[in-house]
């Protein structure tokens, strides 16, 4: 779907250093945190992990949607530190934003994927979906992938590189005069995809809460190990996820009703880009997810680091001995 010159017309010329010192800073300390992190993770996953169930096989995909991030955002702070000058050409502008995208889909996916897993192992242990099989959770994430990857394929084919005098803008989410139908569906993807699961997440808290504690009113702890999981994704999700969605509705909103209030477009846009790194931040949070979500991963984690220590405890004293002799 190729877009003329006048749909990358903007309606308000906004400048384009929006908090970049923040966006540079964030962005470098969730590649410091989230390459490490989700490494380790794919690292327990692969090799450390002797049993498989539905949440592990999830998680495990949340683990390979974040690599699409950790891939795409060294070429976001580059273009940051370059003022928002994209240098990559356009056809390597499509495919980062269609990675970011495609990470923030999957990531929300696979969390409400863990989710409702939880949801029917507590509150419904009898039904079919809590005696689900690993191969039907693969079917399962493999429609999960398809579908994700079909909403965000309009970032493949439109030309999302804006020429701004003599600086190129690599954005999805650009102040058209005429938006694009394919830019259309990807402003509508970004906004159900956040609130339809953030209901379902919250809905799922507050049912596993409430069974719980029906069940097991006196054994407090036994209830909060058994909801912590939930409780943790429903607050990554919404620290990650809300301030985008907000701040975007909003500047929809201006353009809508008051297209020609330029000043309030402005500086709603300057906040929804000081937004984009909580969403990048999800990256660096899942690691606490797995932890929480999935007792495998986290005995498989203790494990590794038990044995990491017993090794470098019998390694010094060999090479002590050698030194001696």
């Amino acid at each position: 779907i190729a877009i003329n010159e006048t749909n990358i017309i903007m309606h308000c010329q906004t400048p384009q250093n929006h908090g970049s010192l923040f966006l540079q800073f964030v962005m470098i300390i969730e590649m410091i945190v989230g390459l490490p992190g989700n490494t380790v993770a794919m690292w327990i996953f692969c090799f450390r992990m002797k049993f498989w169930k539905p949440h592990a096989l999830f998680l495990f995909n949340m683990v390979i949607a974040d690599f699409l991030l950790i891939i795409s955002v060294p070429f976001r702070i580059d273009t940051s530190l370059r003022g928002d000058y994209w240098v990559f050409g356009q056809y390597w502008c499509r495919i980062n934003l269609f990675m970011l995208a495609v990470n923030r889909s999957a990531s929300i996916a696979f969390m409400t994927a863990v989710t409702v897993d939880r949801y029917f192992k507590v509150v419904h242990p009898h039904h079919r979906i809590s005696r689900m099989t690993l191969t039907q959770a693969g079917w399962l994430v493999g429609l999960l992938w398809t579908v994700v990857i079909a909403l965000r394929i309009p970032l493949l084919t439109t030309n999302l590189l804006y020429q701004d005098g003599n600086v190129s803008l690599c954005r999805s989410f650009n102040s058209y005069k005429r938006t694009p139908s394919a830019i259309k569906v990807h402003y509508g993807v970004f906004i159900t995809e956040f609130f339809l699961p953030w209901f379902l997440l919250l809905f799922c808290s507050a049912r596993i809460a409430c069974s719980l504690h029906q069940r097991w009113i006196y054994r407090r702890k036994m209830v909060w190990k058994a909801t912590r999981a939930v409780v943790v994704i429903s607050l990554v999700f919404t620290i990650c996820f809300m301030p985008g969605v907000i701040t975007g509705l909003r500047g929809m909103y201006i353009k809508q009703f008051y297209p020609d209030d330029c000043a309030s477009y402005n500086l709603i846009i300057k906040f929804f880009m000081m937004s984009i790194p909580f969403t990048y931040l999800n990256s660096s949070l899942d690691p606490v997810i797995y932890c929480f979500s999935s007792s495998m991963f986290h005995d498989a984690l203790k494990s590794s680091i038990s044995h990491l220590s017993f090794v470098k405890k019998n390694v010094r004293p060999a090479n002590s001995t050698a030194s001696n002799s």
